[in-house]
């Protein structure tokens, strides 16, 4: 035999516990006691004790005993119960209310037959409280040995405490059988799983401008969809709701677009491309290998050194999470309004060739956002004409003249840096 706690524990409430769930979860008074015959020692809940006392707030007289066989029952002793108990870990623990403190009392996973003994509950609960200076009111001991499960019991009754604890007890439904727990833990587990995913469908919604992206948008995350949904959720949306056609028209108009606003037409290597897209050819060289062509770029006299201020997408309201239900306490993350900053220049020729690699890429809608989003990007501060004009094709009118032609093309003042 051995004793893990011998002396005196603090108790609030006439409450004390024996705990083992690793995740510090403790029943309810009802839960605990549901179905018994005794209501000094709650054991109805798995892998839990909740154990009463006499007194309401102070110290009482507490051992914890561990035997390897059932210990016999001594007359100095009141009122005596025994329940089963099985821990759910390892890790098993005496607790004081509110985890004030605890012992460990280093119980093996296995089934055990408990008995709860107390003298002197109703001078505990004549007391009430006890204070330091006042003399000890009632005792308890908590002895464990080896045992198969079987129903509560009430060994010994003798205080008036103990009658009316038991009395209460009896009157509690019984517990839920391990099929109703286990169903009602699927339940719980498919109300959180649904809550969770209303959440992130809530964020979802917002994050794609008040609606749902279909499938071939969801299939698009690859491209810059999420950096196009700012400037316009809508073009957004209708472009994954076109047909390959007009994603494809799309895509090579913002293609020629973009390469109108960097003025790159008349660079004969990037017009021998916007030709071979027209086509529907390969892009020629030095297209065929990008870190050629960023040498072309950055080696060719006739690629003109023109700039734009940055692209920046209209403000939008923060988000806001649905307010939690019940049984939902938890909430996405939440986004803050865009801090102001000085807009800086950029290079138009640097974003109008990723425009051309996009529009030749084999799959139309992915084609279609990411050159869309390199010449809006290439048009900057402009972009609200080019995207005009993208929205004209996709609801069918005939793409009109461009902007951008040589001669009317805006530029930052002289030649832009």
């Amino acid at each position: 035999m051995r004793r893990p706690v011998v002396g005196e524990v603090h108790v609030h409430y006439s409450q004390i516990y024996v705990q083992s769930d690793p995740d510090g979860t403790a029943p309810g008074l009802g839960e605990a006691f549901a179905g018994q015959s005794g209501g000094l020692c709650g054991a109805a809940a798995p892998g839990a004790l909740w154990l009463v006392t006499g007194l309401h707030t102070g110290s009482v007289g507490f051992t914890v005993e561990v035997h390897d066989e059932a210990p016999p029952l001594t007359p100095d002793w009141e009122d005596v119960v025994e329940v089963s108990f099985r821990p759910v870990s390892e890790d098993t623990s005496l607790v004081q209310w509110g985890g004030e403190a605890a012992w460990d009392l280093e119980l093996p996973v296995t089934d055990y037959r408990v008995r709860y003994s107390a003298r002197g509950m109703d001078k505990g609960r004549d007391l009430d409280t006890r204070t330091a200076k006042e003399p000890r009111a009632d005792s308890y001991l908590l002895q464990f040995w080896p045992a198969p499960p079987r129903p509560d019991q009430v060994i010994r009754q003798t205080s008036r405490n103990a009658a009316y604890r038991h009395d209460h007890a009896r009157g509690l439904p019984a517990p839920p059988t391990p099929e109703q727990r286990a169903e009602a833990e699927r339940l719980a587990r498919q109300a959180e799983e649904r809550a969770a995913e209303d959440r992130r469908l809530h964020y979802e919604r917002w994050d794609w401008g008040g609606r749902l992206p279909n499938e071939a948008l969801r299939g698009a995350r690859a491209s810059n969809v999420l950096g196009l949904l700012p400037f316009d959720s809508v073009l957004v949306h209708t472009l994954g709701a076109s047909d390959p056609g007009v994603q494809h028209t799309v895509a090579l108009l913002s293609a020629r677009r973009a390469c109108e606003a960097a003025g790159l037409t008349d660079v004969p290597w990037v017009a021998d491309a916007l030709a071979a897209l027209d086509a529907g050819r390969p892009l020629p060289p030095p297209f065929d290998d990008p870190p050629r062509m960023w040498d072309a770029l950055r080696s060719d006299p006739r690629v003109p050194d023109t700039s734009v201020l940055e692209a920046v997408p209209p403000e939008r309201p923060p988000y806001q999470p649905p307010p939690p239900g019940p049984d939902d306490p938890y909430t996405v993350v939440e986004t803050f309004p865009r801090t102001p900053r000085a807009l800086h220049r950029i290079s138009q020729p640097h974003y109008a060739l990723p425009a051309v690699l996009a529009a030749a890429g084999p799959a139309p809608l992915i084609a279609a956002l990411d050159a869309v989003w390199h010449a809006l990007n290439t048009c900057g501060e402009h972009y609200p004409a080019f995207l005009d004009e993208i929205r004209a094709v996709c609801a069918g009118a005939v793409p009109a003249p461009s902007k951008w032609d040589r001669g009317s093309r805006p530029t930052g003042g002289g030649a832009p840096k």
